[in-house]
């Protein structure tokens, strides 16, 4: 009989010691677990918002990316594709102003310049495509609203409708930083086949 309680107090404090390193490892799983919620350095972030926005605005068929006033050139009858447009672009900022990942960014609000890379046409006579813009990043693909006056709206004030105050002075006077605007010309000449 005593054996018997010896053997069954030690049950009971054996299961209480699994039930302690259970719970210890629980607590320890969730620690992990909250610790290494991705988190994106704020340049990365900004680099992956860059990609996102070049890549939606250079995947947009040139036929459809009306601008201005101004129309893509379509491919001839005898070509099968349209001439790829290459694009640069400037982030003045997100919102909300905390996301921490691409994923958290519902918002931005930049600035993008694009060329239609016409077979051996140089950048200068290259039909642009350009101006501020608003990026909506909840839908797929991301939706894009371009900066344009109307007959009754000036653009200056369209654009005061359009952004956000903190925005408003950056997009009326900046454009592609210096190395976003090599890089484009490069990629144009690329795509040109110049």
């Amino acid at each position: 009989m005593i054996s018997r309680v010896r053997v069954s107090g030690w049950c009971r404090s054996g299961v209480v010691w699994i039930e302690v390193c259970l719970l210890a490892a629980s607590i320890g799983v969730a620690a992990l677990v909250t610790s290494t919620t991705p988190r994106t350095d704020p340049e990365v972030l900004r680099q992956e918002i860059l990609a996102r926005m070049r890549t939606t605005l250079e995947q947009v068929d040139p036929t459809h990316h009306g601008h201005a006033g101004h129309t893509a050139p379509q491919g001839s009858a005898g070509e099968q594709a349209a001439p790829a447009v290459v694009c640069g672009v400037h982030v003045y900022g997100y919102e909300p102003t905390g996301a921490t990942t691409l994923a958290d960014v519902r918002t931005v609000y930049g600035f993008h310049l694009c060329g239609v890379a016409e077979q051996k046409r140089h950048w200068d006579g290259a039909v642009k495509l350009v101006g501020p813009l608003i990026m909506d990043m909840t839908t797929r693909p991301p939706g894009v609203e371009v900066v344009e006056a109307t007959a009754d709206v000036r653009f200056v004030d369209r654009l005061r409708e359009m952004f956000p105050d903190k925005y408003e002075d950056l997009a009326l006077r900046e454009a592609l930083p210096a190395s976003e605007m090599a890089d484009l010309r490069r990629r144009y000449d690329a795509a040109a086949g110049l």
